[in-house]
């Protein structure tokens, strides 16, 4: 209750009869009178001023409801007002979302982009849409069929935009499935209350099939004559109003291709195929913001073959040789062409004939050519060097439209016919030092042959056929002379083979012709005398190596080294050892020198030593450690250890030795093989000069032991942490 005066009320919609408010008379009111949008539901009561409500009001039907109330006396007579009582109604959610259809049909091509729409469905709500009441949320309910795991189809939650899904995307394909059902839900309270109406509409997908495909391989002529640009495809999206452009893979430097904005393809030049035979490249679409529509499309190019190339000898002569013995039907060698045009085709087929052949004797038709292969034969064995070392020959190549000429030489080679012929039978014999080097000539050779000059059949080989089993000689030949060298190859030693009796041959790289054979003049005799030297002492060994512990006794035995004289005839003495380390050792002398003791050898000793534990650990300290005091607790020092023995020895264990007090004061803990801290046990360590014993061990078998007294300062320290 109240005095009158311009009121606001919020109302909720429903509910039926209900008490509003009541409005208190000052005198001389007594009554009162309300006008306004009553609608047959809001009542007043003039005697008593109460305002109240004798149904439902309903929001859907009106929002707002606006009273005009004022006092009155007993006359009737307006005392105050009119003043403005206004209901507001409040919305409740009683009304379900509305599909705009009962059924919703939709078409989809295959392999449209992910979450592109391809149809909208729409529902209202005739509850408040400022409140969650009317605000409605999308979403699929069911997929018929659904033959994957995951939805082929998505829905926008608040634009009801139905698109396919990335799996759509990839798998819709009208040869498999063309049709689909969805159950499509509006869901009101924002979709935020299991309280919330829902209501559903069946969506019917037909999938068709995709416009954008990529055209089969594109086949264009090389060096076509017709008016370029020309239209050699075309391609279709799956979406209007899209920008078409291509995408160049091998970034050529000039791509002969464009698209239009209707997705024909041109060729914009003559194309050919001998500078490039193949061309790939994409299409794209894209959007008015320059994003990709489609999948880009893959397109290929061959460019097809016509004969513009003639054929090109592989040589501008081509040179040959043959023997003058050679049998009728030989193969002498291959005239070789090429074709530029495509390999495989006709355009690229030669053929072989020979159009002249000069000189033409003995007869004009010596040689034949294979019309398809090029291999060249001769017809018949009729050669003579004598009467024609060379032929030209002009070989006519051919294609189905081009011709060209080959040139050919052929040079006639002599037979081997002739053997090597020495001018001696038997050089009798020269006499040689043991000590002459290796590569020593110590006799010249020679032999003649027929054939013709400076070909493998007048190259003369000289070998020693017996009598040398051990190789110890060789024969090299002078190219231009024929003339041979015998070489020492090997050292000789005249205890070994005092005497060769060599058997020397002369023969050429290139085989007899048949019935001709080396015989006797061939061959030449040698001998040769090996004179004995005076040689020094040989070793057995190059070098002696031998391994002991740096703790043997002296006067050990190390090794036993011995010597021969080549001779034979000598004994030897081994007399002294000579190097760095020489006054370390002793020779024990075993034979006497009988002969010439001015023949001397030496050898190489290498002894190697074993380490052994013979040197105790070390403390390698710069200066003694020292602590700053009082200690705070903490502190600690760096202790090292070494050994002059090898590393193996080298891994070290530290501990204290001493009092009771010493240790209740100090500590040591390992840190690595060879280093240890020193550390305070606590705080309250006295400001002096500690000794303190410290012991370390080192890893030998038995550990060898150093104690050491550590002189350790507590002092009071400088600001540069040092002891005053």
């Amino acid at each position: 209750t109240g005095p009158l005066k311009d009121m606001n009320f919020s109302v909720p919609e429903g509910g039926g009869m209900r008490f509003i408010y009541q409005f208190t008379s000052e005198p001389p009111a007594v009554s009162f009178r309300a006008t306004g949008e009553k609608d047959g539901i809001i009542d007043f009561v003039p005697k008593t001023g109460i305002l109240y409500l004798n149904g439902s009001l309903d929001w859907e039907t009106k929002a707002v409801h606006r009273l005009q109330v004022e006092s009155l006396d007993e006359k009737g007579n307006i005392v105050k007002g009119p003043y403005t009582v206004t209901i507001h109604v409040e919305d409740i959610n009683d009304n379900p979302p509305e599909f705009d259809q009962i059924k919703y049909t939709g078409v989809v091509r295959q392999n449209s982009r992910p979450g592109k729409p391809f149809m909208y469905v729409h529902a209202t709500d005739r509850d408040d849409p400022t409140t969650p009441h009317g605000q409605l949320t999308y979403s699929i309910l069911h997929h018929f069929p659904n033959p994957y795991t995951e939805m082929l189809f998505q829905i926008d939650s608040v634009t009801g935009a139905i698109s396919p899904s990335p799996m759509g995307s990839y798998y819709l394909d009208p040869q498999k499935q063309d049709t689909f059902t969805l159950v499509v839900t509006a869901k009101d309270m924002a979709g935020m209350t299991t309280n919330a109406f829902t209501s559903s509409a069946d969506v019917i997908i037909t999938v068709k099939e995709s416009l954008w495909k990529a055209p089969p391989t594109i086949h264009i002529q090389e060096n076509s004559t017709q008016i370029y640009p020309v239209n050699i495809s075309q391609v279709h999206s799956n979406e209007p109003d899209v920008i078409y452009d291509l995408f160049e893979k091998e970034k050529l430097p000039r791509l002969p291709f464009s698209i239009d904005q209707n997705g024909v393809i041109y060729v914009t030049e003559p194309l050919d195929r001998e500078e490039k035979d193949t061309y790939t490249f994409f299409v794209v679409t894209k959007d008015n913001e320059g994003e990709l529509v489609d999948k880009p499309l893959h397109i290929h190019v061959t460019v097809e073959d016509i004969n513009d190339n003639p054929p090109v000898c592989q040589q501008a002569v081509t040179v040959l040789e043959v023997q003058e013995n050679e049998g009728g039907g030989s193969n002498i060698g291959t005239v070789f062409a090429t074709d530029m045009d495509k390999e495989g085709t006709l355009n690229s087929r030669l053929q072989f004939k020979i159009q002249s052949q000069v000189p033409a004797v003995p007869a004009s038709d010596l040689f034949f050519i294979q019309q398809d292969t090029g291999i060249l034969q001769l017809i018949s064995s009729s050669l003579n060097k004598r009467i024609a070392s060379n032929y030209s020959l002009k070989v006519l190549v051919t294609d189905a439209v081009f011709q060209t000429i080959c040139d050919v030489q052929i040079h006639v080679i002599d037979i081997n016919d002739r053997i090597p012929i020495f001018e001696k039978s038997d050089y009798h014999n020269v006499t040689v030092a043991e000590s002459l080097p290796v590569g020593t000539v110590i006799l010249e050779i020679q032999a003649t042959d027929g054939d013709e000059p400076a070909t493998g059949s007048s190259y003369i080989i000289y070998q020693v056929k017996e009598g040398d089993p051990n190789n110890t000689f060789i024969i090299e030949t002078d190219p231009e002379t024929n003339r041979g060298f015998v070489k020492i190859n090997k050292a000789l030693d005249f205890e070994a083979a005092p005497v060769y009796n060599l058997v020397i041959n002369a023969t050429n790289p290139e085989p007899l012709v048949p019935g001709v054979q080396y015989n006797s003049s061939s061959l030449t005799l040698f001998k040769v005398f090996v004179t004995n030297v005076d040689e020094p002492p040989v070793f057995h060994k190059t070098v002696y190596k031998r391994k002991v512990s740096e703790d043997i006794p002296v006067n050990t035995l190390v090794m036993t080294v011995e010597a021969y004289d080549p001779e034979g005839d000598t004994k030897i003495v081994l007399k002294e050892a000579q190097g760095k380390h020489a006054q370390y050792f002793a020779c024990r002398k075993r034979l006497f020198c009988k002969n010439n003791a001015a023949q001397k050898s030496k050898t190489t000793l290498i002894l190697h030593l074993d380490d052994v534990n013979d040197n105790p650990p070390l403390l390698a300290m710069d200066y003694p450690p020292f602590f700053c005091y009082p200690l705070s607790g903490g502190e600690r020092a760096f202790l090292q250890a070494t050994d002059a023995d090898e590393q193996w020895y080298s891994t070290f264990t530290f501990s204290l030795a001493g009092d009771m007090n010493t240790r209740n004061n100090w500590e040591i803990s390992k840190v690595n093989a060879t280093h240890a801290y020193l550390s305070p046990k606590h705080a309250n360590i006295e400001e002096k000069v500690y000794n303190i014993p410290v012991i370390i061990n080192d890893n030998g078998k038995p550990p060898l032991e150093r104690k050491v007294n550590l002189e350790v300062n507590v002092c009071k320290c400088s600001s540069e942490k040092s002891c005053f």
